[in-house]
């Protein structure tokens, strides 16, 4: 489990637009589509021991969000992964989380999604682990993602974070850790940032990952989990097979991997001890990230 952030977790460096430079000395237009139009695409990279964990996989999926919000990122994959790099090591982390973004500024305050200059950054917080994390408690949430036919829930968006950042907050107010959120014809879609994976019947599942963005982490457990010998398979997921699991867990590049014990919902509460598949993938994960070859490749 990440360490939470310090009271002032601003960031010592940046990269922006090819220069490294001090963060406090960033600045970015005011004038921009991030702010009118919620245009901006990001991602979140994790380094462990000073390198980037599938930074390769992160930064083709930053380039495949920015084509589906209508504009190309100028920096390419290694472009964009040495940048990385030296953020951290200015910065002198070790494990650290990053984030690259990506916008449009322009002088319109119509903010149309076209045209304008396209602006990329990358900095990153201090991140440590801490041990086995506690298990998440849940409840379930009253906003839905989007219909893939309503937003492109494809990509890693500014616009498309808002249902699940208010979904979280409720959460954490009502004494949770996190939301699960249903999709909009009220199957389980995902936690408010991790897609969520249960174990039923000896088997890995997971929803499909239709109306949310798919995990390069769980991409990751998964062929961990098939190394081990589980199946995995993603399909529907209604509540009736959460009740059913026998073990619940969420992964994400922030998250890791990290048990569900419970959720709480208006006509039930259920409970999943933390059991010992995920505990193996846990272990297996864990040991990865200190794993040099398992870096910088998204194993498929």
């Amino acid at each position: 489990m990440p360490a939470p952030l310090s009271a002032d977790p601003a960031p010592a460096y940046v990269w922006c637009d090819g220069a490294l430079l001090p963060a406090a000395e960033a600045r970015i237009p005011l004038v921009s589509q991030t702010h009118d139009a919620a245009c901006a695409v990001f991602e979140g990279i994790r380094a462990y021991d000073a390198r980037l964990f599938l930074a390769a996989a992160h930064f083709d999926r930053f380039a495949r969000s920015a084509d589906l919000m209508g504009y190309a990122l100028p920096w390419t994959t290694p472009d964009l992964i040495a940048a990385a790099e030296a953020v951290l090591w200015a910065s002198g982390l070790g494990d650290a989380y990053l984030r690259p973004i990506a916008w449009r500024s322009g002088d319109s305050p119509s903010a149309p999604c076209s045209g304008g200059t396209i602006h990329t950054a990358i900095f990153a917080w201090p991140w440590p682990e801490t041990g086995a994390p506690p298990g998440l408690r849940l409840v379930l949430s009253d906003w839905r993602r989007p219909a893939p036919d309503t937003a492109p829930t494809a990509a890693k968006c500014a616009g498309l974070c808002l249902a699940g950042t208010l979904a979280r907050a409720a959460a954490r107010a009502a004494g949770h850790d996190d939301a699960l959120m249903l999709d909009a014809c009220g199957h389980v879609a995902a936690a408010t940032t991790a897609n969520i994976v249960l174990l039923k019947d000896g088997a890995l599942v997971s929803p499909r990952p239709t109306c949310f963005v798919d995990s390069l982490t769980k991409r990751h457990v998964f062929t961990l989990a098939r190394a081990l010998g589980l199946a995995v398979r993603e399909t529907r997921v209604t509540l009736a097979d959460l009740d059913a699991a026998q073990e619940v867990f969420v992964t994400g590049t922030a998250t890791g991997l990290r048990p569900v014990i419970s959720l709480s919902r208006p006509d039930r509460h259920s409970v999943w001890p933390p059991g010992p598949v995920s505990e193996a993938l846990r272990e297996k994960f864990h040991a990865t990230t200190r794993a040099p070859a398992a870096i910088t490749a998204l194993h498929s």
